[in-house]
């Protein structure tokens, strides 16, 4: 039997209903700064880089403010994240690049920014859209989780996931659905126990119906009981 089609549109519809506010969440004033808070949000929530970029950002939030540090003394800052020592070096190393190449400003294209030391594909996405209004889907460990679970895209692979959402949404929607999908994530369809008897999009939801069709069919072992239980009498 075939699958059911996606109802990409009543998705979506239903998201911004759910989410009509939903924006980035780290918080910066500048692209700079937005670089710098994502290159710090691999591996890390929003809000605990919040509690670190906040006073970093008071004291250096200009690439050649960055440039005059040690990298043992930016770790020093930043050492209440994961990663922290490897991060300490990419960002230093970007603000040397922003600085002698471009003027201290942050690009604005895919092929630049993904040259920078501890940027790839994600975060040049989120630069770029936050930052600069240029339409881009940042495929983070949400998106990944709730498209394949709505079954917006099907793949294991983040970078085809990116291509079936930039395929099936349409492009002035794309920055938004980013925010919707992770902001779902985040605060329905966690990656476990997510919350499909109260999601508005549990009807829709390929993940949702499946589940809901495993608890509706008895297992194996209980199928087996029961016959044993038959044939017995």
């Amino acid at each position: 039997m075939a699958q059911r089609k996606v109802p990409v549109d009543q998705i979506l519809d239903t998201l911004y209903q759910m989410y009509p506010d939903a924006h980035c969440e780290l918080n910066y004033t500048t692209p700079f700064e937005l670089l710098i808070a994502t290159i710090l949000s691999a591996q890390c929530t929003d809000k605990r880089v919040n509690e670190i970029t906040g006073p970093l950002f008071q004291k250096f939030n200009k690439p050649e403010h960055f440039i005059h540090l040690t990298q043992e003394e930016l770790e020093e800052h930043i050492k209440g994240l994961g990663l922290y020592k490897n991060k300490s070096k990419n960002i230093l190393e970007t603000c040397r690049i922003l600085y002698e190449k471009y003027n201290g400003e942050v690009p604005q294209t895919h092929a630049e920014l993904e040259a920078l030391p501890g940027v790839g594909r994600k975060t040049a996405n989120v630069v770029l859209s936050n930052a600069f209004g240029v339409p881009a889907i940042a495929v983070d460990t949400h998106v990944f989780r709730v498209a394949n679970r709505l079954g917006l895209a099907k793949s294991d692979n983040v970078d085809e996931v990116e291509r079936q959402l930039m395929k099936r949404i349409p492009r002035e929607k794309w920055s938004d659905a980013h925010h919707w999908l992770i902001w779902h994530g985040r605060r329905v369809c966690a990656a476990r126990n997510p919350k499909c008897d109260v999601c508005p999009l549990r009807e829709m939801c390929r993940y949702a119906q499946a589940e809901a069709k495993k608890s509706r069919t008895p297992s194996t072992a209980a199928k087996q009981k029961t016959t044993k239980r038959t044939a017995a009498k």
